[in-house]
């Protein structure tokens, strides 16, 4: 008893020193001034449009993810090809590059001297340092979340009702949408909102290729870098509100898609 108390006292303390003081210190220091201090902080023009840039990343790579996401899950356990192993090690490539990396790449190729730069240039198309290249770099970085919560599902459910679905004369898509996706609906579920996360935190890659423009390639993590380094702290502060409020928005809708699991 003293053993299993003390290890949990330990696992404890150390959430509460890593986690729970640190945020708790954000959320005092943007209201010590009260309230409408840091309302006006996050209703600033360049606030909102922060706000609003965030929230296009996520309409954009979340959808775009999840297709890809839920198809290539499909691939990978449904089918039998050769290179599936080359397939999988580069769906998991945004686990081990830093973002940092992520953005030199895509300007790299996507940059005004990189290798699609010229033609990009000459058809009035601009990728780096505009929003276009912060949502390349937001879908990068958030690509592997909904495969990987949804091929362990797949594997798990195996294909005999799919194949009695079949059998009966049930086309691909009727299979799919009827049985398959059904089945599958936590593992996207998760895949989403890990990946809703991702989107709305990434800092790194977007702050590569954005050019950090207040009021234009400015999204609400950025926002908080340059106002912190500005010494607006209000602003920085009231800013990592919302953004700690999404957060923990995510592990709530995280707790409550595994609870309606548990019950289904």
């Amino acid at each position: 008893m003293r053993a299993r108390f003390g290890l949990r006292s330990l696992a404890l303390g150390y959430l509460f020193v890593l986690l729970v003081v640190p945020v708790g210190m954000v959320f005092y220091r943007a209201f010590e001034h009260g309230f409408a201090a840091a309302w006006d902080a996050v209703t600033t023009p360049d606030a909102l449009h922060a706000l609003q840039l965030t929230l296009l990343m996520v309409v954009v790579a979340v959808p775009l993810n999840t297709i890809f996401g839920i198809a290539a899950a499909l691939l990978i356990v449904r089918k039998r090809f050769r290179g599936k192993a080359v397939v999988e090690a580069l769906i998991d490539v945004p686990f081990a590059v830093s973002p940092v990396v992520v953005g030199l790449a895509l300007i790299l190729v996507y940059g005004r001297t990189g290798w699609l730069g010229d033609w990009l240039s000459q058809n009035g198309i601009r990728v780096i340092f505009s929003t276009p290249g912060m949502i390349l770099a937001t879908i990068f970085v958030s690509l592997p979340f909904v495969v990987r919560e949804v091929a362990p599902v797949l594997r798990e459910i195996g294909t005999e009702q799919e194949e009695a679905a079949r059998t009966l004369g049930a086309s691909p898509w009727q299979t799919f949408s009827r049985i398959t996706l059904p089945a599958i609906r936590w593992g996207v579920g998760y895949g989403v909102v890990l990946t809703t996360a991702r989107a709305v935190g990434e800092f790194g890659a977007v702050s590569v290729v954005s050019g950090r423009l207040a009021g234009q390639t400015e999204t609400l993590t950025l926002f908080v870098q340059d106002h912190f380094e500005r010494f607006d702290l209000a602003g920085a502060y009231a800013a990592s509100v919302v953004l700690a409020a999404i957060a923990l928005s995510t592990v709530a809708v995280m707790t409550l898609l595994q609870r309606r699991r548990r019950t289904a």
